[in-house]
């Protein structure tokens, strides 16, 4: 814990460090303080700030949401995405570009660019949820629910897919640029409020401990021992979905985090105690994905990589890792 504690703060200082425009780590202090430049403050609290924050939530969301779908399922390659909250965060979000045209208005009120896709991206990704809620009340096996997940992320990219053969062709370019994921679309002064929809859900979680425990030996011990599961499936599936639908539609799709960082929690730890391993997820979660952040920004003045070009990197290797060790 100590360890992704202080990895966290070195990565903090690197992500505020690094960028298309240098900057002294004096000049990023006295900014801190409110005494640097002009420049070098809208650099730093309009920009580096804000992703820096956006990538710390985003990632421990991301991580923690995998960590619980792996527990719930009994499945260790289940992540956020293969339910469809991420399909259907895209589909809001393609419906914005593609259909709309960017562009909403009904009476005196009106929505556009980057706020009306992240709206519809939250619509999108709320709809799944719902629907996976309702189909947890009359779906009892885990993979069942599972299997339903994976047909609505088919029928989501169907969807999606029409969508983008009727649509325009800057309409498609901002489908797919929006697609790639990026940390820099929250500014500071929305930050509360997206800290918030993502503190409140993780500190909820976490009284789910207990109960994703139990059912770790199998649903009849979990019985057994007085836990209701198909209440707490439920309940988590619930929180999963909220913290998803919200990273995902203020930041984009984001694929292999919430996949391979509760296996790194596990193989830190060698631990399967969810009391330990949910905030550990979430530190490990921060800190891959700052460090995406950092890579990101490496190419400086020729412009900043894609979130989807750099996670997998990251993730592919977890995921072979754990494939090769279970056979």
């Amino acid at each position: 814990m100590k360890l992704s504690l202080f990895s966290l703060f070195l990565l903090a200082v690197l992500a505020l460090l690094t960028g298309s425009v240098s900057l002294s780590p004096i000049e990023v202090w006295h900014t801190l303080w409110g005494e640097g430049s002009d420049t070098a403050r809208f650099i730093v609290m309009d920009s580096r700030l804000p992703q820096l924050l956006t990538a710390a939530l985003s990632g421990a969301a991301l991580a923690v949401s995998g960590l619980v779908m792996q527990s719930l399922f009994a499945n260790p390659l289940a992540d956020p995405s293969l339910l469809g909250v991420n399909s259907g965060a895209s589909l809001g979000a393609a419906a914005a570009m593609l259909l709309m045209g960017g562009t909403w208005s009904l009476g005196y009120a009106s929505l556009s660019g980057v706020m009306l896709t992240m709206v519809m991206a939250f619509l999108g990704a709320c709809m799944v949820i719902v629907l996976l809620t309702v189909c947890s009340r009359y779906i009892s096996g885990n993979l069942s629910l599972l299997i339903a997940g994976v047909m609505l992320s088919f029928a989501i990219s169907a969807l999606i897919s029409l969508l983008s053969f009727y649509a325009t062709a800057d309409g498609v370019r901002s489908f797919v640029v929006w697609g790639m994921g990026d940390f820099a679309g929250i500014p500071l002064q929305r930050m509360p409020l997206f800290a918030l929809c993502i503190v409140v859900p993780l500190l909820l979680l976490m009284l789910f401990a207990q109960p994703l425990n139990a059912l770790l030996l199998g649903t009849d011990y979990a019985r057994n021992l007085g836990v209701n599961v198909r209440r707490v499936r439920t309940q988590a599936l619930l929180l999963v979905g909220v913290l998803t639908a919200v990273v995902t539609a203020m930041c984009g799709p984001i694929s292999f985090i919430g996949l391979a960082v509760p296996h790194m929690a596990r193989l830190l730890r060698r631990t399967a105690n969810h009391r330990v391993l949910i905030p550990l997820t979430a530190l490990l979660g921060a800190d891959v994905a700052l460090l995406s952040l950092i890579i990101s920004h490496l190419p400086g003045e020729r412009g900043t990589l894609p979130l989807s070009a750099i996670t997998p990197f990251i993730g592919v290797p977890v995921v072979i890792y754990i494939l090769l060790r279970r056979r």
